[in-house]
């Protein structure tokens, strides 16, 4: 096998991945494009009693309800403040459908995994959970995330802290 179309129409190695790339609390970030299931305008959230401070509420997706976690929440930095530019990346992850808020859509990238560093050892591994790899490019520094880590239930206990703070 050669080689796939990739979505802005050029050709794909087989090693080659894209990544959908996007701004929250002034980082950039990137997800696997296949997790990607639609990119929305900000919508009015529903809040829920008792949520964890990063889940911002649910929205109606079409008859299904779908969560929205604030990104920024998330990472650990200040509550979002949503504007016209903000916008929901609905997912697909182990976790099911959820929606996340972020600033702005950047672009989608390809990357091979050769290309992709592992996040370094700085002593706050915990901290740094959500984070598989990372990708220096020119000027650019994208950090990717795990989709399963971010919303699931292996959260460590001091990043549920840091949220509560956060909100």
């Amino acid at each position: 096998m050669g080689a796939v179309v990739a979505s802005d129409g050029g050709m794909l190695s087989h090693a080659e991945r894209e990544y959908l790339t996007f701004a929250a609390a002034g980082q950039e970030y990137g997800i696997d494009i296949l997790a990607v299931r639609e990119i929305r305008g900000w919508t009015v959230e529903n809040p829920l009693p008792n949520c964890p401070p990063a889940v911002r509420g649910v929205i109606n997706l079409r008859g299904q309800v779908v969560p929205i976690y604030d990104l920024r929440i998330r990472l650990g930095a200040e509550r979002s403040s949503p504007t016209a530019t903000h916008v929901v990346i609905v997912v697909e992850a182990a976790a099911g459908f959820y929606g996340l808020l972020v600033d702005a859509v950047s672009d989608i990238l390809s990357a091979t995994a050769g290309e992709l560093q592992p996040v370094p050892q700085t002593g706050m591994e915990d901290e740094n959970a959500f984070l598989t790899a990372l990708l220096a490019r020119e000027s650019r520094m994208v950090s990717f995330l795990d989709l399963d880590i971010l919303v699931g239930s292996r959260i460590p206990d001091h990043i549920r802290e840091t949220e509560k703070i956060a909100a």
